[in-house]
């Protein structure tokens, strides 16, 4: 409840136009605006098949191959930091989703509570970038080398296939993506869990210890690629839980979609983990590494599994990279502007996937740990503004262009730099503190989130406007 002589200010929803409701075959309308309550549809269930399915492909696994591979930990230090990393992205991955329902809009709008319509553009435009272009490359490339080993085609045209694919059901829109993830959970699980059982019957985990000379800097180092990737589903978390009725159930909603991520990131990269500890030799191609102590016909099926898998994580890319450019604030009057916004990422996407198909593994390390960097400071803003601004009337600054505090961006730019900087582990960049204390690892998301924290803490409190209120109406006031 506002205090009595708070005024609260009252401004115009943006509402999504067109009628879609539960629609498979139809294409969503509209953009990033408030979806209207004739549209709500779904259950919280749902959310764990959108979740499980996406991370059931080979870019989940590979996270568990670099702890050991790269980052030389012994088996059971890199499942304790798989454990780790994963809860923590995992939960906050359950805390946004659940602020889905009542509040109705995509997680990139939600941002401008504690951004503001201008200081948003940094959060949104790098999670359209990282989601809609360079997740999207990521997952094609290892779709392709997936391909390319079944069929023995070249990478090029088996890139091109997984690509159209992705495009096409993205295209479509919300209703598509959430029954192809449905669908394809149970063909993914059945052959990821043949896969892994009989990859655990191969594993020697004494093999690895060996090379586990990482310390606590390896360990840490594979919570942050762990952690990197769990909350790399964070900035698109209520994009898939805002058509659910605003009475949902807050806790159920965030309880399946944390535990979507939670099972399937920690069971493959454990899986990961223990194919590095079988003999064999490594090779070039990233998916027949994983396979070749498979028989035949079950690296046959995990190879079909790892392609569909990379298309189940990209559609939710694409989907949410467009979600997170719209909400740049771009005005684009057309009907169909979150799909052809879909279109365009999928073309970038391609063009970067193709040159990635070189040296994709260094690639992939990288990337992992790149992601937080930023993810970590705007975590820090976004769930510190939260609860500051708790028992507030917020959600008329979604859609307030005036509502443009200073706090926000600062302070996650500020964490930026000073993590990254400082504290970043990086094959092309270590920071000073890594390069003189080699137990730091690279802590670049958790400095960056309690920097970015902190600043904005400090930032609200002096800002002006702390106890200011609004809400919305779904019609022009006074009408």
């Amino acid at each position: 409840m506002a205090a009595a002589d708070t005024e609260v200010h009252v401004i115009t929803a943006e509402v999504r136009e067109g009628t879609y409701g539960g629609k498979v075959a139809a294409v969503e309308p509209g953009g990033a605006e408030l979806i209207p309550l004739s549209d709500r549809h779904g259950r919280p269930l749902d959310l764990f098949w959108t979740w499980m399915s996406p991370n059931l492909e080979f870019a989940t696994i590979f996270v568990g191959v670099i702890s050991i591979l790269y980052f030389k930990q012994s088996f059971w230090a890199a499942v304790a930091a798989i454990v780790v990393g994963t809860g923590l992205g995992s939960l906050t991955h359950g805390v946004l989703s659940s602020r889905g329902p009542r509040a109705g809009v995509p997680q990139m709008i939600l941002s401008r509570i504690g951004f503001g319509h201008l200081g948003n553009i940094l959060p949104a435009g790098l999670n359209a970038v990282v989601a809609g272009v360079g997740w999207f490359a990521v997952n094609s490339v290892s779709g392709a080398f997936a391909l390319a080993t079944l069929t023995g085609w070249d990478k090029l045209p088996c890139l091109f296939i997984v690509v159209v694919a992705q495009v096409v059901i993205a295209f479509f829109g919300h209703n598509l993506v959430q029954v192809f993830e449905r669908y394809a959970f149970p063909v993914l699980a059945v052959a990821f869990l043949l896969a892994v059982a009989w990859t655990f019957a191969k594993t020697d985990p004494g093999a690895a210890a060996a090379k586990g000379g990482g310390g606590i800097g390896g360990f840490l180092l594979t919570v942050g690629a762990a952690f990197g990737y769990a909350a790399g589903w964070n900035p698109y978390a209520t994009d898939y839980t805002r058509y659910l009725e605003p009475d949902t159930s807050p806790r159920a909603v965030g309880l399946w979609a944390g535990l979507g991520v939670f099972v399937s990131c920690t069971v493959l990269e454990v899986a990961g983990a223990a194919s590095v500890t079988i003999p064999g030799p490594i090779g070039d191609n990233l998916t027949g590494n994983f396979t070749q102590h498979l028989p035949v016909w079950l690296a046959d099926v995990t190879l079909l599994a790892i392609a569909v898998g990379a298309v189940s994580a990209n559609v939710i890319n694409i989907y949410s990279g467009a979600m997170s450019f719209l909400a740049l604030g771009i005005r684009l009057p057309l009907n169909q502007r979150r799909a052809i916004v879909a279109l365009m990422f999928g073309v970038a996407g391609f063009v970067l996937a193709w040159t990635g198909l070189k040296d994709a593994g260094a690639k992939y390390e990288g990337f992992l740990l790149v992601i937080s960097y930023w993810i970590g400071p705007w975590l820090g803003v976004y769930l510190t503004d939260w609860y500051l601004r708790r028992g507030k009337r917020v959600d008329g600054f979604l859609f307030d262009r005036r509502h443009n505090p200073w706090a926000g961006v600062l302070a996650m730019a500020i964490g930026m730099a000073v993590s990254v900087l400082l504290f970043s582990n990086q094959q092309d960049y270590t920071g000073p503190v890594p390069a003189h204390v080699k137990q730091f690892g690279d802590s670049t998301f958790e400095v960056g989130f309690v920097v970015s924290a902190v600043l904005y803490w400090i930032g609200f409190q002096l800002q002006g406007g702390k106890d200011r209120e609004e809400t919305l109406t779904l019609a022009p006031a006074g009408s």
